[in-house]
């Protein structure tokens, strides 16, 4: 395989996200991951904030490139080339959505999509459950590299 996108909001980027970028990293020559701009969201962190806490959590990773973009995925991966669309998939959360928007996106652009299993310790972290707990300053340290809890709690404690 030769290029890979790992898109996403990554708002924030969580220890499932990492594990995903590193093992799909090991599959292709150059992984895109590719943060998505979505207006219709609010999201807790600026987009740039978004691709510096990608770029420090990825440094180590000489093939992985963080870039972001907006409108539809397969329009940017089609701009940049890519082989392959990665997503990671929590069994029986994300499975049936994912499918679906594969089965679009091979159809909009013929870019097919591998899907890498969560790993049983982080697939149940999601950004909507990080958030809540930053809420109320709870512990991340399960969820989140160190760096993103300080600014995520900072953002969110109430």
């Amino acid at each position: 395989m030769k290029r890979a996108l790992f898109a996403g909001s990554f708002d924030p980027p969580t220890f499932g996200h990492l594990d995903i970028i590193r093992r799909a990293a090991r599959v292709c020559d150059e992984l895109i991951v590719g943060i998505a701009i979505n207006i219709a969201k609010s999201e807790i962190f600026s987009q740039s904030e978004r691709e510096k806490m990608l770029r420090e959590q990825t440094r180590d990773l000489k093939n992985v490139k963080i870039e972001s973009f907006s409108g539809l995925t397969v329009e940017f991966a089609k701009r940049k080339k890519i082989d392959c669309l990665i997503r990671g998939v929590r069994p029986g959360i994300d499975t049936n959505e994912d499918f679906q928007l594969a089965l679009a996106n091979q159809k909009l652009s013929g870019i097919d999509t591998l899907f890498l299993l969560a790993d049983p310790r982080f697939s149940h972290i999601s950004s909507t459950l990080i958030k809540e707990i930053a809420s109320f300053d709870g512990s991340l340290k399960e969820f989140v590299s160190p760096s993103i809890e300080k600014l995520l709690i900072k953002r969110l404690s109430r």
